[in-house]
């Protein structure tokens, strides 16, 4: 064993690189059973951030289903999720170049369902008794209006040119049609402006006519003030769905015409809606649920009888867990933990013994550079707590000079109705093997924590994420021995929103890096996307009504205020947050005289998925600081022009 070096914070040579990390990881989503087969979504920077589907069968073949020049990957609410579905081994899938439907059947070339057009797809099911997909459409032909949100009805007629009907129609939001086991029946949810799908949704029952259409429906549950999640018939025919009714979401059961809670518990079943596809519990028979639920940040997996009420842990290593099936005999979800990263795992529920199918990283880390999370409650504004998992900066290799205090990395996650998990992450563990501490802030705000700590943010974006992250920076100077003159705040979207207000407004911070983050509200509430063209109404107030408070909490008008570096990523197409904010902020500062670089990327949407792309941002974010900070790379990075240095 080598000789331990002594060097200073951030300078430490790590062996995770950013080519390793970007060559060697992969996105993983959307698991899905089909008989015995096993399929999920690859998100693959190394191909120009191409969504494959994949495929592995019970003899353990794994094999790309999407062909090369095809990306399953739909643009509905923008965010998309809920690409393909599979039925008895064929594959209906959204193409993310035309957003057309299109049918793979085994052994053969995908083939177009739906004709070139302005509609986009989501979220799918089979209709087998009809021989018809019910499919969420968003129709945006061109017009003076919004686009609409509908339940698609698309007859399979054998031809390339499927018939598209209108099934149910009239609220701004779809999501989560199921049809139940007879047939007869089928469950949606709906919602309206200005509700998001976290603050307000309703489910809804229709009965199906003899000629298919919808006879009539019922309302089961929600309004405004309740957020509904994941409909599911169960095998015998029961409608159950996730509630946050009594401020945590968790799991009730609709039968006879009453609703009725299965597991009331201080612990979230649910997560928010950001995209189509997700699930955190199925059935593995007629009352048995294999589910998931989070406590301060840690996922659990679980049994519950239906009937008795009773829940049963299934001890895994998994602290996150996402995107949860279960068929008789087994259970599939994308777990994650501290060590491990992201991965496709089987679960054989007799055995209790688990299979890993897929990781999201070939990277094989040495425990002795990797930081493990330390979940850490902190004090914040008017005598709240507010979350986050701490990583201290570790490399086997390395030690600080005697005295020097480690420099922090404030992590804002997006959403900002999102959530940060302790499961093991490389753009972190980049920094801490370098020599950096990172503070991963599950702010007020935050999903995870309950209905009422997620309502903390409502009327007060800007202010209660602010705080906490700055209270968080603060608690660490204090108690973990922080470097108070090197604190620096990063985020993306959301979170890059979070990050600039923290440097416009207050001085705790005295650096950041903006990823594609919001710095005009206005310009925000007039040009984003339809699904969040009214989410500020709840975390600022209407606009215009409240212009007032929209100008008083956008960076772009206190320039004045500016005083420390920043550094700006964007994706110049962008549909979400458009280039122009980023922009004119890089403008203020180059007035001011403040140190500021801008990386923009071509053919980059909200959210990077090149590899070139992820790997030059983050090697530039490291440079900017090395720069700011004063230490010495370990390793060459390409430089970043920075304007004022």
């Amino acid at each position: 064993m080598s000789a331990i070096k002594s060097a200073p914070f951030g300078s430490w040579q790590s062996p995770l690189t950013s080519d390793l990390i970007v060559s060697e990881t992969v996105g993983l989503s959307e698991s899905v059973l089909d008989g015995q087969d096993v399929y999920w979504l690859e998100m693959r920077p190394s191909e120009g951030g191409r969504y494959v589907i994949v495929r592995r069968t019970p003899n353990g073949q794994t094999r790309d289903i999407t062909p090369a020049h095809f990306s399953a990957r739909t643009r509905v609410h923008e965010y998309g999720g809920g690409s393909f579905l599979v039925y008895h081994g064929r594959v209906y899938f959204v193409n993310f170049s035309d957003q057309r439907l299109y049918l793979q059947e085994p052994g053969a070339q995908p083939r177009p369902l739906t004709p070139e057009s302005d509609l986009r797809f989501a979220d799918g099911i089979m209709d087998s008794r009809r021989r018809r997909l019910i499919w969420v459409c968003e129709d945006h032909t061109p017009g003076d209006n919004a686009p609409s949100n509908f339940l698609a009805l698309i007859t399979l007629n054998g031809s390339d040119s499927a018939e598209i009907k209108r099934l149910v129609s009239g609220c701004d939001f779809y999501s989560s049609p199921c049809i139940s086991p007879d047939g007869a029946h089928v469950a949606w949810l709906s919602w309206n402006h200005p509700h998001m799908p976290w603050d307000g949704t309703e489910l809804w029952v229709g009965e199906f006519s003899p000629d298919g259409a919808l006879s009539r429906s019922t309302k089961v549950a929600g309004g405004n003030d309740e957020s509904l999640f994941q409909p599911q018939w169960s095998p015998e025919g029961s409608l159950y769905f996730i509630s946050d009714r009594s401020n945590w979401w968790n799991l009730y059961r609709w039968r006879d015409g009453r609703v009725e809670p299965l597991v009331p518990m201080e612990a979230e079943f649910g997560v928010p809606q950001w995209v189509f596809g997700l699930s955190t519990y199925g059935f593995e028979s007629p009352k048995g649920i294999i589910c998931t639920y989070t406590r301060n940040g840690a996922w659990q997996l679980a049994r519950l009888d239906s009937d008795t009420g009773e829940l049963e842990e299934i001890q895994t290593p998994y602290t996150e867990i996402a995107y949860l099936r279960a068929a008789p005999g087994r259970a599939v979800f994308i777990g994650g933990a501290p060590t491990e990263p992201k991965s496709v795992v089987q679960l054989k529920l007799a055995s209790r013994e688990w299979e890993v199918l897929r990781r999201s990283s070939r990277v094989r880390m040495d425990p002795g550079f990797r930081s493990l999370p330390q979940p850490i409650e902190f004090p914040t504004e008017q005598g709240q707590t507010a979350h986050a998992f701490f990583y201290p900066p570790n490399n086997q290799d390395y030690r600080a000079p005697a005295g020097e205090r480690p420099p922090l990395l404030v992590f804002s996650h997006g959403g900002p109705t999102a959530a940060t998990a302790a499961t093991l992450n490389l753009a972190i563990q980049y920094w801490t093997s370098r020599g950096f501490a990172v503070l991963d802030v599950n702010y007020g705000g935050s999903s995870g924590f309950g209905r009422r700590y997620r309502q903390r943010l409502n009327g007060r974006w800007g202010i209660v994420d602010v705080q906490d992250c700055i209270n968080g920076a603060r608690y660490l100077v204090e108690h973990f021995d922080m470097d108070p003159n090197r604190l620096a705040i990063r985020g993306g979207s959301a979170g890059g929103y979070t990050a600039l207000c923290a440097l416009t407004f207050h001085d705790t911070f005295k650096a950041g890096a903006s990823y594609y983050g919001v710095s005009d509200l206005e310009s925000l509430a007039r040009d984003t996307h339809k699904f969040e063209a009214r989410y500020l109404d709840n975390l600022i107030g209407p606009f215009p009504e409240h212009r007032d408070l929209y100008r008083q909490r956008s960076p772009i008008h206190f320039g004045d205020r500016l005083s420390c570096p920043i550094i700006f990523f964007q994706g110049l197409e962008d549909k979400v947050v458009p280039p122009r904010q980023a922009e004119m902020m890089v403008n203020i500062l180059i007035d001011k005289g403040l140190p500021v670089a801008y990386l923009a990327f071509e053919k980059e949407q909200h959210g990077f998925r090149q590899a070139e792309n992820i790997k030059r941002a983050l090697d530039a974010e490291l440079y900017f600081y090395s720069r700011i900070f004063g230490f010495d790379l370990a390793d060459p990075v390409a430089p970043v022009r920075i304007e004022n240095l």
